[in-house]
């Protein structure tokens, strides 16, 4: 890893437990943890392979499992894919810092179909890794597949900034939306979930 992520330098050292617990709550008081997932599941065909980059405990990994499709959850953070690997077996697990990631060092022969970016990975990554971070998840996708990623747009990084790492990283916005669940987007708006495409495909 060659520069901490904001994950690490600004939260506290408890604070990847204290988001453990705070999922396997929700779990348990039957929160809806998966909105994402559905909406990934649409957009791929039938047994898919997706890449889960940023996976956290892997709750959307787990699901989109579940629902037929090969998946692979990365993370930065081994306590998170620690738990991940408890909570969510069946999805395969690895540890990795995203502007680092390769198909060969995730031991993959074959690129994915999709790559999910979810739980703000974009707003938690190294500062100044933004386009190294998109090219490398990029890299890990077929041309005809997608990025989809969801952020707070009020935390670290701006849309305008995003979009501008996005064309650097030779990705174009296909579709945009305000919420997982496919509000409209509207300038107010403070999240974002954005459907990348390769330039020129």
């Amino acid at each position: 890893m060659t520069e901490p992520t904001r994950w690490v330098t600004e939260t506290g050292d408890d604070h990847s437990q204290w988001y453990i617990d705070r999922f396997r709550r929700m779990a348990a008081e039957g929160k809806d943890l998966v909105g994402e997932a559905r909406l990934v599941d649409a957009m791929v065909p039938r047994q898919a392979r997706i890449l889960d980059a940023g996976c956290g405990t892997g709750r959307l990994s787990g699901e989109l499992h579940a629902r037929g499709h090969t998946v692979v959850g990365v993370d930065a953070d081994d306590a998170l894919v620690t738990a991940a690997r408890q909570d969510h077996p069946g999805p395969r697990y690895a540890v990795a810092d995203l502007s680092e990631l390769t198909l060969e060092m995730l031991g993959e022969a074959e690129p994915f179909d999709a790559a999910l970016l979810a739980g703000n990975v974009m707003v938690f990554v190294a500062p100044g890794t933004e386009v190294q971070v998109l090219r490398s998840v990029r890299d890990c996708v077929t041309r005809e597949g997608f990025l989809i990623l969801g952020f707070h747009v009020d935390r670290h990084l701006s849309l305008q900034d995003f979009d501008r790492h996005a064309a650097d990283a030779g990705l174009w916005v296909e579709h945009r939306f305000a919420t997982w669940d496919l509000r409209a987007w509207h300038d107010d708006a403070d999240f974002a979930v954005t459907v990348l495409r390769r330039a020129g495909v």
